[in-house]
């Protein structure tokens, strides 16, 4: 039999939850289109509000500000598709390529807030940009980074951003169901989030504004459902998917200390074996579950291979650049050198998880680090 695998990669996307499953397979269940004013409709609508509750009250917003998309990515592009081509928008130079792809923004209009080398942004600049003219229209600044799992400082942004007169746009894709997320405290007018990311269906998310007067422009033209704001037929099935992930997530709250210690103690196991490697963000605040590291000299895509032949599941950096393995623009836009970049690797935890899996990845990281070592001694040798 099989091995089963050690799947340490999260943020790409979480395994489904047994229970989301149950309700996405009732769901299909269900006959009727939501638009349907008949009780067949009745009941599809029921289910798709039933999780708009959910979802609004895993980040304390009104239901009726929540707007059900294909996922973060469409999410984020709604949420910077109002903007004509004359506005200005500012967002961090290490958003997710979704953002960073500028929405409707034209190219010349778009400026990046750069990042330190502890991988939070730079808030002496963008509060100096923000003084000058013209006042951009949308600033964009993600919760917590997808790669290195820096949790950004959202709600000085907005401060900044709203004396200014400019809208805030935040990514919380990554922040969902591993820190608690307050959008009436935090500030921010539009928030995104994906289900598959929290162990709900993949192809489903959300794009959440803290004030229902906050524009939206559709990104396509068609019947008048998501309130006109995203036309089309509902993914019932996978929004009620949503909806049970967004509860069970909430229920969650308090496991987050469980998962950082594994995540220490996982750090702890990978000095000791690699004594070199450099964990990205490790002094500021992070994502309990996402460890981002390197060993210079040790390629990530050679690591990669080898972790996979081990059954052992990880990625180099965000899983949108999927089908290459190269420098990430992340660690990048933090000054990370391109040898020490090109050796990224991200672990992340999740509720799947258990000692054992972490175990694993040690062992099979043992081995990927001996066998470097014994490159090196031979090379050494013929020199």
């Amino acid at each position: 039999m099989k091995a089963k695998i050690a799947y340490l990669d999260h943020n790409a996307t979480t395994p489904v939850r047994p229970d989301v499953i149950g309700a996405v397979a009732e769901a299909m269940g269900v006959t009727g289109n939501p638009s349907s004013v008949h009780a067949a409709g009745r009941a599809a609508r029921k289910l798709i509000e039933d999780a708009r509750r959910s979802v609004a009250a895993l980040v304390g917003a009104d239901p009726t500000a929540v707007t059900f998309t294909s996922g973060g990515t469409e999410a984020n592009a709604l949420a910077l598709g109002q903007q004509s081509v004359s506005d200005i928008l500012l967002m961090s130079a290490i958003e997710h390529p979704s953002v960073l792809g500028g929405g409707r923004f034209a190219k010349d209009s778009i400026a990046l807030i750069p990042a330190g080398s502890d991988g939070v942004i730079d808030l002496a600049w963008l509060e100096q940009r923000l003084a000058g003219e013209p006042v951009p229209a949308i600033v964009s600044v993600m919760l917590a980074n997808n790669e290195t799992g820096a949790i950004q400082p959202v709600a000085e942004v907005v401060r900044l951003a709203h004396e200014a007169g400019a809208r805030v746009h935040c990514d919380a894709v990554q922040a969902a169901g591993r820190i608690e997320i307050d959008l009436a405290g935090l500030g921010a007018d539009y928030l995104t989030l994906s289900a598959h990311k929290i162990g709900g269906p993949q192809g489903v998310g959300a794009l959440v504004r803290r004030d229902k007067s906050a524009p939206i422009v559709p990104l396509v033209r068609g019947g008048g459902q998501e309130r006109s704001h995203r036309p089309g037929t509902e993914a019932v099935a996978a929004i009620a998917g949503f909806g049970v992930a967004a509860r069970i997530v909430a229920d969650e709250a308090g496991k987050t200390n469980e998962i950082a210690g594994l995540r220490d103690w996982f750090e702890s196991q990978l000095r000791t074996i690699s004594p070199g490697a450099v964990v990205f963000a490790a002094e500021t605040e992070r994502l309990a579950n996402t460890s981002c590291f390197a060993v210079e000299g040790l390629p990530a895509e050679t690591a990669m291979i080898a972790l996979d032949l081990d059954g052992v599941c990880v990625s180099s950096g965000s899983a949108c650049s999927s089908g290459k393995v190269g420098r990430s623009h992340v660690l990048a836009a933090m000054g990370v050198s391109p040898d020490l970049a090109s050796g990224a690797i991200r672990v992340s935890l999740g509720w799947s998880n258990t000692k054992s899996d972490v175990e694993r990845f040690i062992e099979a990281w043992r081995r990927v680090q001996s066998k470097r070592d014994s490159r090196r001694q031979e090379a050494a040798e013929a020199a």
